[in-house]
């Protein structure tokens, strides 16, 4: 693979997948939002999801329990959006939904069923700004007033020095760094990843995983670029269709529309009249 080969655009995310999939940074993730349990154990933990879903982007979730009684779920995301609450939310639904499934609860019986506390984070790695600590579900969506449900996501931006969110956030600003310089290509991620190394940030992770982690980094087809490029022809095929239909039914000849086409959209005379033969009927 060249260095003029592109990183995926979202490279950060797909780092936080491969991260904790290790049940150890997992640990550390929990003890950075729960410095208070001095006690927790890596066997207390258990994922019940990570997923890296590709659909219109990709989502960085992460899902894991402490001993049945949290839930503690968290997505990575370097674009302010509060649209991360009705995700959560989903996150959450599809969660428990498994949850009851995986442990035979039936929620049709009299009997109250066992209900892990849930726990929603954001780390976000974007720009900070005037950012809240805490976004809900009722104030963003609804004025603040009181509705039949309410969820709220706690945001972590820079987490505690040295921690293993810190370090996360941290990689990120380096990766950015280091692309503003090289551009979206293989010398930035291993740029990013030597100057890490050097500053002790997930020092142990990408000297174990240095390889995979470039790999995960340099894909020859960004997903980004994929969908642009797919929603840039939807729209211009939706357009050529609606100008042939509109000077077709205002009486315009095939030829006429035929040249229309080819100069609104910059195409040649053969691929015009090819474009218009598909929506003449």
């Amino acid at each position: 693979m060249s260095d003029q080969e592109k990183a995926k655009w979202t490279i950060k995310d797909s780092v936080f997948t491969d991260l904790f999939s290790n049940s150890g940074y997992i640990l550390q993730l929990y003890q950075s939002l729960h410095p208070e349990d001095h006690d927790v154990q890596e066997s207390d933990l258990k994922t019940i999801t990570l997923e890296n879903i590709i659909t219109d982007g990709i989502y960085n979730d992460l899902g894991f329990m402490k001993d049945d009684k949290i839930m503690v779920l968290v997505e990575a995301q370097s674009t302010w959006t509060v649209n991360i609450i009705i995700r959560a939310l989903e996150y959450l639904v599809n969660s428990y939904h498994r949850y009851f499934f995986e442990n035979d609860m039936d929620l049709y019986k009299s009997k109250k069923v066992e209900v892990p506390k849930p726990e929603l984070y954001v780390i976000y790695s974007g720009e900070r700004k005037a950012r809240p600590t805490w976004i809900s579900l009722s104030e963003e969506f609804f004025g603040g007033e009181k509705t039949a449900i309410d969820v709220t996501v706690q945001m972590i931006y820079d987490g505690r020095e040295g921690d293993i969110i810190n370090q996360y956030v941290t990689f990120t600003k380096v990766l950015n760094e280091q692309v503003k310089k090289y551009g979206r290509s293989r010398k930035a991620v291993k740029e990013a990843i030597r100057i890490c190394k050097d500053k002790n940030i997930l020092r142990e992770y990408l000297e174990k995983r240095e390889s995979e982690v470039v790999d995960i980094m340099m894909q020859l087809y960004d997903q980004e670029e994929i969908m642009r490029v797919h929603i840039q022809s939807e729209r211009k095929d939706s357009g050529i269709m609606n100008v042939v239909q509109v000077l077709k039914g205002m009486g315009v000849s095939f030829s006429d529309i035929v040249n229309k086409i080819a100069e609104q959209f910059h195409l040649s005379p053969e691929k015009a009249e090819k474009e218009v033969r598909g929506y003449w009927n």
